[in-house]
């Protein structure tokens, strides 16, 4: 049997057993009004129109949901990270007794990935290796130690700052930002849920929005998101910011107004997560490897900024004769506070 035939078989069994991860596509079971997903939207296994990792981003895809693979698909994830060369050369049948496991479970993992099939892993693999043979040397990340110097925590940080940002740059889908814009920028208002470090950065996204003129509220009360969430209608955008996908106060208003029929999206490091159940738009964000002195909230944050940073940008350029206006307005509303008194203002 050829490799080709193999794939399709095995691709095909998956099918008919429910999808990528073994559970049924989601289809709006127990959401109310909207029983089915709207065209194309949800999460990466149910878009056709999904972009596939680029090779540079197969790593960062890898650092990014491993932890919520099962111990086999780790073992497949972490062997073509750590040896694209070795494993490009590999057949699915080879690559399976590579790592100890099966071809259906090397097919399972190439999908949650994001490529179509294994042959697309190793069309990605193939130029993730000629990139790393190109003579970038390659990154590692160090913990930090209790005794380090300031210097050296400083050094650590702005390592893993950028390797987080460049490694949420190289995963975010262009299509699903995209989609995420022009929902935005045609919104007649957007909610936004986050809770602890998630919710700073919703109330950041709710801060730029406003400066260009949107109608935005932040909400990290999960009673308020929820009743505000029941006034929202198809005109409306709901976003929920959740690192791990799973933080039952984010997503429960996101369910209520994905029922109201409001078009929703969801910022997390989790994309096969529960929040995705109740996304129409999904962008997903990387993370640092955790430690005991640097938390995930850390991590999180700084590329949950970026995509608000992308989403704002992207925004205001759609909605540019109303939002340069805005700014300019907010700015002028706000240049005496920024231009230091005389003496005789304050007598």
């Amino acid at each position: 049997m050829t490799e080709e035939v193999k794939e399709s078989f095995i691709s095909a069994n998956r099918s008919a057993n429910g999808g990528a991860n073994g559970s049924a596509p989601r289809n709006g079971t127990g959401t109310g009004t909207r029983s089915t997903p709207r065209t194309g939207s949800g999460n990466g296994r149910q878009n056709p129109t999904r972009t596939p990792p680029a090779p540079a981003a197969l790593a960062a895809k890898v650092r990014t949901i491993a932890p919520t693979m099962t111990r086999s698909m780790q073992r497949v994830a972490e062997a073509v990270a750590a040896d694209p060369a070795g494993c490009a050369a590999l057949t699915v049948t080879g690559l399976a007794e590579h790592t100890r496991t099966s071809e259906a479970t090397v097919v399972r993992t190439a999908r949650l990935l994001g490529y179509p099939g294994y042959r697309d892993l190793r069309l990605a693999l193939a130029g993730l290796a000629a990139h790393q043979e190109s003579g970038r040397p390659p990154t590692v990340t160090a913990d930090i130690a209790v005794d380090d110097s300031l210097a050296d925590v400083v050094a650590k940080l702005a390592h893993d700052e950028r390797q987080t940002l460049a490694d949420t740059a190289a995963g975010l889908d262009p299509v699903q930002l995209g989609a995420a814009v022009t929902a935005l920028a045609a919104a007649r208002r957007t909610d936004i849920y986050g809770v602890g470090a998630s919710g700073l950065v919703a109330q950041d996204l709710a801060q730029k929005l406003l400066r260009i003129g949107m109608i935005a509220h932040a909400h990290s009360d999960p009673h308020l998101a929820v009743t505000n969430a029941v006034q929202l209608g198809a005109r409306d955008v709901a976003v929920a910011i959740t690192h791990s996908g799973a933080t039952g106060d984010v997503i429960e208003p996101l369910r209520v107004a994905f029922d109201q029929g409001t078009t929703t999206i969801a910022i997390t490091g989790r994309p096969d997560g529960s929040v995705s159940q109740y996304a129409d738009h999904i962008l997903t964000t990387s993370t640092a490897r955790e430690s005991e002195l640097r938390p995930a909230a850390m991590s999180s944050r700084t590329s949950q900024l970026l995509v608000v940073d992308c989403l704002f940008v992207g925004v205001a350029q759609r909605t540019y004769e109303r939002a340069a206006p805005a700014l300019a307005a907010s700015y002028e509303a706000l240049a005496h506070r920024h231009t230091p008194r005389s003496p005789q203002s304050h007598r």
